[in-house]
């Protein structure tokens, strides 16, 4: 068989062409660190990519969940500390209050107190985020989900339902509750009134029994006076109860922050293996790859060579 000059060109061309071709692909996986750039280049692994990326994407997803959680979790948390304490307050001065040997002037003087404590406690239950939402309003957050009327009583105007926030794939939390579950919610083991009835869930109420009976002069009449000490009896249990059920909200929030961080440390733990398998799929590695470079340019190398051997078995050199 004979070969003419222009297939031995042909030939030759093609070799130089894919050698170079060969060799500068390499080179752009030096230059990108990624072994595969186009699905092309490895379909399996661009299709594993793909879906490696999509579990990635929720997992960063989850993680900006999470520290929204946390942001709103810790912020109800610092309020209902400060609540506490305000209804710790309000039973220490019940507590005072609750002596038959006070004068009308004296019984006056701590209902102003309940008073102030009441306009705290209302303070906070109306307490906005940091982006102005109403933090117990439930869904109803653009507005102040407690109100109080000129008689001093306290009603709820807020969402019935917690906003709550998805956190992991399986899990979700509550983020805030609502006022009527902090401030209107006794726990399933509150005190009994003496006759076997449930007590006042309402803080608000029980605080405004306690103040109407204080601020109700009773002078010498010892019927009013019993009166106001069985008042003043209801509100110190009412109190207690209402206190309980704080600390049982407050306890469920910290037992969520914990679980947020275990999540955080779970979450991180799986972002680092998917980084792994990530980089397996698709980077370089680049002591592999850095000797097929080496190795292509020299194959490279040897291909100008051999065109140039080549041409001057042919015509090319009869035609100089």
């Amino acid at each position: 068989m004979r070969l003419s000059t222009n297939m031995i060109y042909q030939q030759q061309t093609s070799g130089v062409l894919n050698a170079q071709s060969s060799w500068l692909e390499v080179g752009k996986q030096l230059s990108t660190g990624k072994r595969v750039v186009n699905p092309s280049d490895d379909p399996i692994s661009a299709a594993n990519a793909v879906v490696l990326k999509q579990a990635q994407a929720q997992g960063a997803q989850y993680a900006s969940a999470r520290d929204f959680a946390i942001q709103r979790n810790s912020t109800e948390e610092s309020t209902l500390k400060q609540v506490t304490s305000v209804v710790s307050s309000a039973q220490t001065i019940l507590v005072a209050a609750n002596n038959g040997t006070l004068s009308d002037d004296d019984r006056a003087s701590y209902a102003t107190q309940l008073k102030g404590l009441r306009d705290q406690l209302l303070n906070l239950a109306n307490s906005t985020d940091g982006n102005g939402r109403y933090m117990f309003a439930g869904y109803k957050s653009d507005s102040a989900p407690f109100n109080m009327d000129g008689d001093g009583n306290v009603t709820y105007g807020g969402g019935t339902t917690a906003i709550t926030q998805q956190v992991d794939a399986n899990r979700n939390m509550v983020t805030n509750h609502t006022g009527s579950e902090v401030f209107m919610t006794l726990t399933s083991n509150a005190k009994k009134e003496p006759d076997g009835t449930d007590g006042e869930s309402n803080i608000f109420a029980t605080l405004k029994t306690a103040i109407d009976a204080l601020d109700s002069p009773i002078g010498t009449d010892q019927t009013a006076a019993t009166d106001s000490q069985n008042a003043l009896a209801k509100s110190m249990r009412g109190l207690s109860n209402s206190f309980n059920n704080i600390l049982a909200v407050r306890s469920e929030l910290g037992t969520n922050l914990t679980e947020l961080d275990n999540l955080d440390a779970l979450g991180d733990d799986r972002s680092v293996i998917m980084s792994t398998q990530m980089s397996n799929l698709v980077d370089v590695d680049y002591t592999s790859t850095i000797s097929s470079y080496t190795m292509l340019q020299a194959q490279l190398s040897a291909s100008y060579s051999t065109f140039q051997q080549m041409s001057k078995m042919s015509l090319f050199q009869m035609n100089q």
